[in-house]
């Protein structure tokens, strides 16, 4: 073998040894091959992709391995009600998991905090997909080196706060979380999105309490960091269980590395019958508002704000 052959067979090897060597298509579902989303999830090999098919699933799910792709085929994937260890329908463990179009309803654990999606892993991607009426929707572990990406996702009448709060979306200390083109209405008493994340961005959403909505805080950034709110549809409602602000940033002590906080281009509708913060700001550092629009007894920031901004009107 001559020597340019002998070292093309050796690259290949090389770019070959980190991928899957067996990547596959499991079914899930009525006369598939798994009948259940957990049995798919024990057979899974790193880059496979599980397809889940119409129907309501009370199964719950450990997913240990990186690279799935786990996505509903068609309408109404349902998992209900079923938890895993106590902590969520669905746990991922694996790294770079995208999971997509599935509804998830009815978590809830004797702790009070039972998730749709359990994150521990790093790196999850959610997309289209539905979180009705549970404890929390999405809850993360502190996995410092995951990104969590949520996209085009409704959470509908998740939270309490019978033990410790539970939320729409309560992020740990993570790099990043980003939400995206996604509908939050009618939280119960927790925060629609909690972040603990080092940096978030909250970009083109619709967080409304609406009539039947008691959450407290619409966004909450407990320990600061960075972070983008931009483009969003904010509404508080009469329902609210804390009325006096919307976004919080700092109010359990920003841990954080400080970085810029833009708020711009949203929309806050106040109808929570009081005078309301729009971001209330409770870090010894200015965060930035720009071209946000009101409409009811709106106090745009409370706290530090840059000097440019100041003069910045309803």
């Amino acid at each position: 073998m001559n020597k340019a052959l002998q070292s093309a067979r050796v690259l290949a090897v090389l770019m070959l040894a980190g991928c899957p060597a067996f990547a596959a298509e499991l079914s899930v579902g009525h006369g598939k091959t798994y009948a259940r989303p957990s049995q798919a999830a024990r057979a899974a090999q790193r880059g496979d992709v599980i397809r889940i098919f119409p129907g309501t699933y009370n199964d719950c799910a450990h997913w240990n391995t990186s690279d799935l792709v786990i996505e509903g085929i068609g309408p109404n994937v349902i998992l209900a009600g079923k938890v895993c260890d106590s902590k969520g329908i669905f746990i991922t463990r694996g790294d770079d998991i995208t999971i997509r179009n599935i509804t998830f309803t009815g978590a809830q654990a004797p702790n009070h905090n039972g998730a749709g999606i359990r994150a521990e892993g790093a790196n999850l991607t959610v997309e289209d997909s539905r979180f009705i009426g549970n404890e929390n929707g999405i809850l993360t572990s502190g996995n410092q080196a995951s990104r969590i990406t949520i996209k085009t996702s409704t959470f509908r009448g998740n939270g309490n706060c019978i033990a410790a709060c539970a939320h729409g979306i309560y992020a740990g200390h993570i790099a990043l979380l980003r939400v995206e083109a996604s509908t939050f209405e009618q939280q119960h008493v927790g925060h629609h999105i909690k972040s603990r994340a080092a940096r978030t961005e909250i970009v083109r959403n619709s967080v409304q309490d609406g009539s039947g909505g008691s959450a407290s805080y619409l966004l909450d950034l407990p320990n600061g960091g960075s972070a983008l709110i931009s483009g969003n549809l904010f509404e508080k409602g009469a329902g609210s269980r804390n009325k006096h602000t919307a976004i919080s940033v700092g109010a359990e002590s920003e841990t954080n590395p400080a970085g810029e906080i833009v708020v711009e281009d949203n929309r806050f509708f106040n109808d929570s019958g009081i005078k309301t913060a729009f971001v209330r700001n409770y870090t010894a550092r200015p965060i930035t508002l720009l071209r946000n629009q009101f409409s009811g007894d709106v106090t745009p920031v409370d706290g530090p704000l840059p000097s440019k901004d100041k003069q910045a009107k309803p």
